[in-house]
Protein backbone atom coordinates (compact mmCIF):
# COMPACT_ATOMS: atom_id res chain seq x y z
CA UNK A 1 0.00 0.00 0.00
CA UNK A 2 1.23 3.49 -0.81
CA UNK A 3 2.31 5.74 2.05
CA UNK A 4 0.64 9.09 2.58
CA UNK A 5 3.88 10.85 1.65
CA UNK A 6 4.03 9.08 -1.73
CA UNK A 7 0.35 9.81 -2.39
CA UNK A 8 0.95 13.44 -1.44
CA UNK A 9 3.80 13.60 -3.94
CA UNK A 10 1.97 11.75 -6.72
CA UNK A 11 -1.23 13.83 -6.65
CA UNK A 12 0.37 17.17 -7.68
CA UNK A 13 2.63 15.35 -10.16
CA UNK A 14 -0.32 13.66 -11.87
CA UNK A 15 -2.26 16.92 -11.84
CA UNK A 16 0.54 18.91 -13.46
CA UNK A 17 0.88 16.31 -16.21
CA UNK A 18 -2.89 16.13 -16.79
CA UNK A 19 -3.49 19.88 -16.82
CA UNK A 20 -0.94 20.59 -19.57
CA UNK A 21 -2.44 21.01 -23.07
CA UNK A 22 -2.37 17.63 -24.76
CA UNK A 23 -4.43 15.60 -27.17
CA UNK A 24 -7.24 14.69 -24.74
CA UNK A 25 -7.34 18.12 -23.10
CA UNK A 26 -7.47 19.80 -26.50
CA UNK A 27 -10.36 17.53 -27.43
CA UNK A 28 -12.21 18.41 -24.20
CA UNK A 29 -11.59 22.11 -24.80
CA UNK A 30 -12.80 21.94 -28.39
CA UNK A 31 -15.94 19.99 -27.52
CA UNK A 32 -16.62 22.26 -24.57
CA UNK A 33 -16.63 25.22 -26.94
CA UNK A 34 -18.83 23.55 -29.54
CA UNK A 35 -21.23 21.10 -27.83
CA UNK A 36 -21.11 22.04 -24.13
CA UNK A 37 -20.06 20.26 -20.95
CA UNK A 38 -23.04 17.89 -20.75
CA UNK A 39 -22.41 16.21 -24.09
CA UNK A 40 -18.64 16.39 -23.66
CA UNK A 41 -19.08 14.21 -20.56
CA UNK A 42 -19.69 11.22 -22.88
CA UNK A 43 -16.29 11.75 -24.48
CA UNK A 44 -14.75 12.05 -21.01
CA UNK A 45 -16.17 8.67 -20.00
CA UNK A 46 -14.57 6.98 -23.00
CA UNK A 47 -11.29 8.79 -22.42
CA UNK A 48 -11.16 7.71 -18.77
CA UNK A 49 -11.65 4.06 -19.73
CA UNK A 50 -8.82 4.38 -22.24
CA UNK A 51 -6.51 6.11 -19.76
CA UNK A 52 -7.21 3.42 -17.17
CA UNK A 53 -6.28 0.68 -19.63
CA UNK A 54 -3.13 2.51 -20.68
CA UNK A 55 -2.08 3.09 -17.06
CA UNK A 56 -2.56 -0.53 -16.02
CA UNK A 57 -0.87 -1.93 -19.14
CA UNK A 58 2.09 0.44 -18.86
CA UNK A 59 2.49 -0.13 -15.12
CA UNK A 60 2.35 -3.92 -15.39
CA UNK A 61 4.97 -3.85 -18.08
CA UNK A 62 7.21 -1.57 -16.03
CA UNK A 63 6.65 -3.63 -12.87
CA UNK A 64 7.64 -6.82 -14.70
CA UNK A 65 10.88 -5.27 -15.88
CA UNK A 66 11.59 -3.87 -12.42
CA UNK A 67 11.12 -7.31 -10.81
CA UNK A 68 13.50 -8.92 -13.29
CA UNK A 69 16.00 -6.06 -13.56
CA UNK A 70 15.93 -3.68 -10.56
CA UNK A 71 18.68 -1.57 -12.14
CA UNK A 72 16.23 -0.65 -14.92
CA UNK A 73 14.41 1.50 -12.35
CA UNK A 74 17.06 4.20 -12.69
CA UNK A 75 16.92 4.03 -16.48
CA UNK A 76 13.15 4.62 -16.49
CA UNK A 77 13.58 7.59 -14.16
CA UNK A 78 16.21 9.32 -16.28
CA UNK A 79 14.64 8.52 -19.64
CA UNK A 80 11.15 9.44 -18.44
CA UNK A 81 12.29 12.65 -16.79
CA UNK A 82 14.28 13.61 -19.87
CA UNK A 83 11.30 12.98 -22.11
CA UNK A 84 9.02 15.17 -20.01
CA UNK A 85 11.61 17.94 -19.95
CA UNK A 86 12.00 17.68 -23.74
CA UNK A 87 8.23 18.05 -24.16
CA UNK A 88 8.36 21.12 -21.94
CA UNK A 89 11.03 22.65 -24.18
CA UNK A 90 8.91 21.90 -27.26
CA UNK A 91 5.96 23.65 -25.63
CA UNK A 92 8.14 26.69 -24.98
CA UNK A 93 9.12 26.77 -28.67
CA UNK A 94 5.56 26.31 -29.96
CA UNK A 95 4.19 29.31 -31.83
CA UNK A 96 0.61 30.32 -32.41
CA UNK A 97 -1.06 27.00 -31.59
CA UNK A 98 -1.78 24.74 -28.65
CA UNK A 99 1.38 22.78 -27.87
CA UNK A 100 1.11 18.98 -28.07
CA UNK A 101 -2.36 19.41 -29.54
CA UNK A 102 -3.97 17.71 -32.50
CA UNK A 103 -6.65 18.80 -34.91
CA UNK A 104 -9.91 17.46 -33.59
CA UNK A 105 -13.18 17.60 -35.51
CA UNK A 106 -16.01 18.16 -33.05
CA UNK A 107 -18.36 19.72 -35.58
CA UNK A 108 -20.25 16.42 -35.93
CA UNK A 109 -20.25 14.97 -32.41
CA UNK A 110 -22.76 12.20 -33.21
CA UNK A 111 -24.32 9.87 -30.65
CA UNK A 112 -23.18 9.30 -27.05
CA UNK A 113 -21.54 6.06 -28.21
CA UNK A 114 -19.67 7.96 -30.93
CA UNK A 115 -18.48 10.51 -28.37
CA UNK A 116 -17.35 7.77 -25.97
CA UNK A 117 -15.55 6.02 -28.82
CA UNK A 118 -13.75 9.20 -29.81
CA UNK A 119 -12.51 9.73 -26.26
CA UNK A 120 -11.50 6.07 -25.90
CA UNK A 121 -9.61 5.94 -29.20
CA UNK A 122 -7.90 9.26 -28.47
CA UNK A 123 -6.58 7.93 -25.15
CA UNK A 124 -5.54 4.52 -26.45
CA UNK A 125 -3.95 5.73 -29.70
CA UNK A 126 -2.06 8.62 -28.10
CA UNK A 127 1.64 7.60 -27.89
CA UNK A 128 2.31 10.50 -25.52
CA UNK A 129 -0.17 8.97 -23.07
CA UNK A 130 1.80 5.72 -22.95
CA UNK A 131 5.05 7.64 -22.54
CA UNK A 132 3.58 9.69 -19.70
CA UNK A 133 2.46 6.58 -17.82
CA UNK A 134 5.78 4.82 -18.24
CA UNK A 135 7.53 8.00 -17.09
CA UNK A 136 5.32 8.73 -14.10
CA UNK A 137 4.60 5.38 -12.48
CA UNK A 138 8.02 3.74 -11.79
CA UNK A 139 9.17 6.17 -9.07
CA UNK A 140 5.99 5.46 -7.10
CA UNK A 141 5.91 1.63 -7.38
CA UNK A 142 7.81 -0.37 -4.77
CA UNK A 143 8.93 -3.89 -5.76
CA UNK A 144 9.10 -4.77 -2.06
CA UNK A 145 5.30 -4.65 -1.69
CA UNK A 146 2.32 -6.08 -3.56
CA UNK A 147 1.87 -4.39 -6.93
CA UNK A 148 -1.95 -4.59 -7.13
CA UNK A 149 -2.83 -2.27 -4.19
CA UNK A 150 -0.24 0.28 -5.26
CA UNK A 151 -1.38 0.24 -8.88
CA UNK A 152 -5.05 0.51 -7.90
CA UNK A 153 -4.38 3.62 -5.83
CA UNK A 154 -2.28 5.25 -8.56
CA UNK A 155 -4.87 4.53 -11.27
CA UNK A 156 -7.69 6.01 -9.16
CA UNK A 157 -5.64 9.17 -8.61
CA UNK A 158 -4.82 9.40 -12.33
CA UNK A 159 -8.47 9.01 -13.34
CA UNK A 160 -9.64 11.59 -10.81
CA UNK A 161 -7.07 14.15 -11.97
CA UNK A 162 -7.91 13.45 -15.63
CA UNK A 163 -11.62 13.98 -14.96
CA UNK A 164 -11.02 17.20 -13.03
CA UNK A 165 -8.71 18.60 -15.70
CA UNK A 166 -10.98 17.66 -18.62
CA UNK A 167 -13.92 19.25 -16.81
CA UNK A 168 -11.93 22.44 -16.30
CA UNK A 169 -10.97 22.55 -19.98
CA UNK A 170 -14.52 21.84 -21.20
CA UNK A 171 -16.16 24.26 -18.76
CA UNK A 172 -13.79 27.08 -19.63
CA UNK A 173 -13.93 26.35 -23.36
CA UNK A 174 -16.38 29.03 -24.34
CA UNK A 175 -14.85 31.76 -22.18
CA UNK A 176 -11.37 30.87 -23.44
CA UNK A 177 -12.40 30.98 -27.10
CA UNK A 178 -11.23 34.53 -27.79
CA UNK A 179 -8.24 34.21 -25.46
CA UNK A 180 -6.86 31.14 -27.26
CA UNK A 181 -7.50 32.56 -30.72
CA UNK A 182 -4.83 35.18 -30.11
CA UNK A 183 -1.46 33.66 -30.96
CA UNK A 184 0.38 35.79 -28.42
CA UNK A 185 -1.74 34.50 -25.57
CA UNK A 186 -1.41 30.92 -26.76
CA UNK A 187 2.36 31.37 -26.70
CA UNK A 188 2.20 32.57 -23.08
CA UNK A 189 0.05 29.59 -22.10
CA UNK A 190 2.48 27.20 -23.81
CA UNK A 191 5.43 28.71 -21.95
CA UNK A 192 3.73 28.43 -18.57
CA UNK A 193 2.77 24.80 -19.28
CA UNK A 194 6.24 24.09 -20.67
CA UNK A 195 7.90 25.42 -17.53
CA UNK A 196 5.72 23.19 -15.36
CA UNK A 197 6.50 20.18 -17.56
CA UNK A 198 10.25 20.81 -17.41
CA UNK A 199 9.99 21.04 -13.62
CA UNK A 200 8.17 17.71 -13.40
CA UNK A 201 10.77 16.09 -15.68
CA UNK A 202 13.67 17.29 -13.55
CA UNK A 203 11.90 16.19 -10.37
CA UNK A 204 11.29 12.68 -11.72
CA UNK A 205 14.85 12.29 -12.96
CA UNK A 206 16.54 13.53 -9.79
CA UNK A 207 13.94 12.60 -7.15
Amino acid sequence: MLSLSLIGAFVPTAFLVSITPGMCMTLALTMGMTIGLRRTAWMMMGELVGVGIVAVAAALGVATVMLEYPAAFAVFKYVGGGYLAWLGIQMWRSRGRMALGAEMDASRPGTPFALMSQGFVTAIANPKGWAFMVSLLPPFISIEHAIAPQLSTLVVIILMTELICMTLYATGGRSLRHFLEKSGNVRILNRISGTLMIGVGIWLALG
